[in-house]
Order: structure tokens, then C-alpha cells, then sequence
């Protein structure tokens, strides 16, 4: 039993957020971050027991762009209805959408050998094409809407099809430079290489402004807060169906696309 004594303070305490995996639309069985998932989760850190911050541990290679803005405008939103500072520890890598979160901080700590940037847009597929003529297959496409087909893997690219994809990536890389910006601010470098989807590691993430230092959750914590400072973890609550459904029912193709975005930073 734990006494109760008035006028005296109690410790601060900062709750911990643990972001991980890659980043996409809910799915049956999956595990990925995304906002309808993370919300419940993200309301209990904030609105508990008025944390002295809340702490974003990340470890993503990105994924969905509209997830990543929804669930970032979700830790500002809360971050400013509580007046609660938001920090991100990052662990392996934040890259692409993962440094999308990360950018959601007030301030991010990295380290050493963090990965961290690919502020950029990338789309990948197959075609398939030959391999269905060479079996005797015929694609038969009947549209209303001269796009609705658009880079149909099972027929040959079309020029007007990359165009119109490449200015779709345009506008959301757009928007993803523009909330690295809003986020930043002047601590970013001017370098060319900023916004190209090129990453960088540990302290040089710092030199040109992705993050803020290399720092550790623990003792950064404590050097804000005091050494009595106690940490709740949050994580995200799953059912047993959920726990092994992305094992059974996640398809080939999704693992492979996750483990394709890993293997972008040799993870």
C-alpha cells in the first residue's frame, strides 16, 4: 500500500510510446502502426495522470504517407491540447514515414549508428507481362475512365502513366518537406542532399538538423526531469486473433514489401 501524503510532490514521471514495425492501413491480422490502431494508445499517454512528456521510442522504415501525417497530427494535436513536450528516441532507423513520426517531437535524440532521413516518395512493383503471354494468358481490361487502368502490371508500362505517377509523388513529397520544415525549423543545414531521400547516421544526422543529438532515453530523461523520474510504457493492446493473424492470414506479398522496406537500411 502506498501512503498518501498531502503537499508532498511526487515524482515526475514521462510516458514512453513505443512506435515499431512499418507503417501502413489496418489489415486483418496486421501489425502495422497506423492512426486507428496507435489512437487509443496515444490518448492514454497524453491524458494520463499528466505525464511531464511523453516519449516517442521509433523504430521504423516508413510505410503509408497518409498514415504517417495522421498519426503525427495526432501527437501535435495532443501534445497541445495538454501542453506536454514530446521527445523521439530513435533506435535502429526513422527513415521515410518513420522520421515522419519522429518529426512529431519537440525534439529528436538518436543513436550512434540510428538511421535516420529518406525524406522522400518511392513506389515499387512488377510487370508481368511477358510472363503472362509467354503462357498463353490475354489480359482483357474494360475501363470507364481512360486512368483506371494505370500501370497495370500485367500490361506494358505506358509513358503517360509515369508521368501522371511521378507528379502524384511529387505532391506528396512536397508535403512531407513542408512538415519536416514546419517541425525543424532553423535547426535544419542548407544541403542540397536534405530532401532527396538520402540518409544519414548518428551525429551527422545532428550536423545538418534531423535531429537534435545522439542521447538515450534513460538518462536524457533523467537529465530533463531528475533522477526520480519514473517512466510508463505504453503499447499497443492486441488480441490473440491479431497477436497471430498476420502470421497466418498476412500473405506472402505483405512480408515481403516489410521486409523489402528494411532492407533499404541493411536491417
Amino acid at each position: 500500500m502506498k501512503l498518501w501524503l498531502p503537499f508532498v510532490k511526487s515524482a515526475p514521471t514521462v510516458a514512453v510510446v513505443r512506435l515499431a514495425g512499418t507503417i501502413a492501413a489496418a489489415s486483418r491480422g496486421s501489425a502495422a502502426l497506423n492512426d486507428a490502431g496507435l489512437a487509443p494508445m496515444l490518448e492514454r499517454a497524453f491524458r494520463r495522470k499528466k505525464p511531464a512528456a511523453v516519449a516517442l521510442v521509433i523504430n521504423s522504415p516508413g510505410g503509408s504517407p497518409a498514415q504517417s501525417s495522421l498519426i503525427s497530427a495526432r501527437i501535435r494535436r495532443l501534445a497541445e491540447e495538454h501542453e506536454i513536450p514530446v521527445y523521439a528516441f530513435v533506435e535502429d532507423v526513422a527513415a521515410s514515414g518513420g522520421y515522419y513520426l519522429a518529426s512529431a517531437a519537440d525534439e529528436i535524440w538518436v543513436d550512434q549508428h540510428s538511421i535516420v532521413g529518406s525524406i522522400g516518395v518511392i513506389s515499387a512493383g512488377f510487370g508481368f507481362q511477358d510472363l503472362i503471354a509467354r503462357h498463353g494468358v490475354e489480359r482483357r481490361v474494360y475501363t470507364a475512365g481512360k486512368s483506371k487502368s494505370m500501370l497495370d502490371p500485367f500490361q506494358q508500362e505506358k509513358p503517360e502513366d509515369i508521368a501522371r505517377l511521378k507528379a502524384l509523388q511529387e505532391q506528396i513529397h512536397e508535403g512531407f518537406i513542408d512538415h519536416v520544415k514546419a517541425r525543424r525549423g532553423a535547426r535544419l543545414a542548407d544541403d542540397d542532399d536534405l530532401f532527396t531521400g538520402e540518409v544519414w547516421v548518428g551525429a551527422k544526422a545532428t550536423e545538418v538538423g534531423l535531429a537534435d543529438g545522439v542521447g538515450h532515453l534513460v538518462p536524457k530523461m533523467k537529465e530533463r526531469f531528475g533522477d526520480k523520474v519514473r517512466f510508463v510504457p505504453y503499447g499497443m493492446r492486441r488480441s490473440l486473433f491479431q497477436r497471430i493473424g498476420s502470421q497466418v492470414f498476412g500473405g506472402l506479398t505483405a512480408e515481403l514489401e516489410e521486409r523489402a522496406l528494411w532492407a533499404r537500411y541493411g536491417l
